[in-house]
């Protein structure tokens, strides 16, 4: 049984002049970031490994969740193939994870994130929004076989408000 965490990158801001891969958060996303990584703290999850975009505003989410779900820094990995946003490099990476992670937690961009969930997970969700968690369990052994899922779990900052 594999179980993935995804996670959309919290809201970012469009008031500086950087590349879209520099953007930072605006101050909505931390607090949306810290707002969901909290509500989390009680699903006591034992996380197997942590991939994120590489892209500032992703980074800068994964970090938030990492610190306030205390998280250790040796099983987190920033990867640029996560910076994709049609969902095909997202798919790679998590079916190229090693098979001794069973629960893995992603930050990523969309419109792959939902166009991931609405192919492998069970439960159609028209977008995903910024800070949007959904969390898919697999019942595979590898996640290179990995196929449709079960969605068990969404949540979005605005059910928290």
């Amino acid at each position: 049984m594999k179980e993935l965490i995804l996670v959309r990158h919290a809201k970012s801001s469009w008031e500086y002049d950087v590349i879209d891969h520099e953007r930072p958060l605006k101050k909505r996303g931390f607090n949306d970031a810290n707002l969901v990584s909290n509500h989390l703290k009680n699903e006591n999850f034992n996380i197997d490994l942590v991939i994120s975009s590489d892209a500032v505003r992703a980074k800068t989410t994964a970090e938030i969740f990492i610190e306030n779900l205390n998280i250790s820094n040796d099983i987190v990995q920033f990867e640029h193939n996560l910076y994709d946003f049609s969902g095909e490099l997202l798919t790679q990476v998590i079916k190229n994870c090693n098979d001794a992670v069973d629960r893995l937690m992603v930050f990523g961009h969309n419109h792959a994130i939902t166009a991931f969930v609405n192919t492998f997970g069970d439960k159609y969700i028209v977008n995903v929004p910024t800070t949007g968690t959904v969390i898919l369990q697999f019942d595979i052994n590898s996640w290179d076989d990995l196929k449709l899922g079960k969605t068990i779990m969404t949540i979005f900052p605005k059910d928290l408000k």
